[in-house]
């Protein structure tokens, strides 16, 4: 099978012919039909991170395909069956975290791309627990983005625990942030884009921002005060300082999601105005596989909008110089 991989961190990826692997205990063999690119791919291939990948190693974890054969004692999906590879491989499923519903959370967890073979490939193994079912109604070029982009937003949503009539501002218009204001405004809240290109900001207004901010133009902490402040701010841009504008759009009792995560990044706090401001700074990690299937379930009734291209997988490094670009509309997908 062709595959791209790692060969070593800060390397050029390599597209190699190696061999289909056996699906073992618990797992399943996927087919792909599509896989999508995601910057964590980038930070993987780096080594950007404390805790780094161990290369030679497959990046991917927005893989979809068809299962194609069963390990042993893998029988929750079918042969034939389409589904998605995120980027939590799996959990332990006994720890405080997993029973409690916050599997993400689990230390035990295997990382699909990063510590274990993802979805750069033409065939990758999974476990069988972890993969989510597809359904019909999804295309599977619209179902790779969801499966790390789509998922990782709607889970910031929610934790941000966003109202109606609320005020969220999205920092960064592009794979995941194009979706986290569409998932903004099921929310029922009053969006704001911000991003520093306009290609970006067209975007938004074309998916439904109220308004937009050009950071490059305008400080965005003054434009965003001037229309009320936000009650919620996602951060999505791979940038320090982007945080820090978040942080300081925020009214009282606002509260900052913090998605993305720059290979420096730092944010300062100022205590006195994040204490009687009552502000509050929230982590959010990708998704449970209940999360993804809800957000399949929302893109399956047309709730939400994907927009991506098509990539081969032979121009992988060339996709990697398109993302840092800060050009790409949102996603860019490998179909296979």
């Amino acid at each position: 099978m062709k595959a791209a991989v790692v060969p070593e961190l800060g390397a050029k990826l390599e597209i190699r012919d190696l061999p289909v692997p056996e699906p073992g205990p618990g797992q399943v063999l996927v087919r792909m039909q599509a896989s999508g690119v995601c910057h964590t791919d980038i930070h993987a291939a780096n080594g950007d991170w404390p805790v780094k990948p161990n290369p030679p190693f497959v990046p991917g974890h927005e893989g979809v395909g068809t299962v194609e054969k069963l390990g042993p004692g893998a029988g929750l999906h079918a042969p034939g069956e389409r589904v998605a590879i995120a980027w939590l491989g799996s959990a332990c499923g006994h720890c405080a975290y997993c029973v409690s519903g916050w599997e993400t959370l689990c230390e035990s967890q295997q990382n699909s791309g990063y510590s274990v073979d993802g979805a750069y490939a033409e065939y990758a193994v999974a476990d069988d627990r972890f993969v989510v079912t597809v359904p019909d109604g999804v295309s599977s070029m619209d179902a790779a983005p969801l499966t790390c982009a789509g998922v990782t937003t709607f889970k910031a949503v929610k934790v941000s625990r966003l109202a109606p009539g609320e005020t969220a501002v999205v920092f960064g218009i592009g794979g995941l942030g194009h979706l986290a204001l569409q998932y903004a405004r099921i929310a029922g809240a009053r969006v704001i884009a911000v991003d520093l290109e306009d290609e970006k900001l067209d975007l938004a207004i074309e998916l439904g921002a109220d308004q937009v901010v050009n950071a490059r133009r305008k400080d965005p902490v003054e434009a965003i005060g001037k229309l009320g402040g936000a009650d919620v701010a996602i951060a999505l841009a791979t940038s320090s300082k982007a945080f820090d504008q978040a942080f300081g759009s925020l009214r009282r009792g606002g509260r900052l999601v913090c998605v993305a995560l720059p290979a420096d990044g730092r944010i300062e706090l100022p205590i006195f105005d994040t204490v009687l401001g009552g502000k509050s700074v929230i982590g959010s990690i990708v998704g449970t596989r209940k999360d993804l299937a809800d957000v399949f379930a929302l893109h399956a009734a047309g709730r939400t909008r994907i927009i991506a291209e098509p990539r081969r997988l032979e121009d992988v490094n060339s996709c990697f110089d398109e993302v840092l670009s800060g050009k790409v509309p949102a996603r860019l997908v490998f179909r296979f």
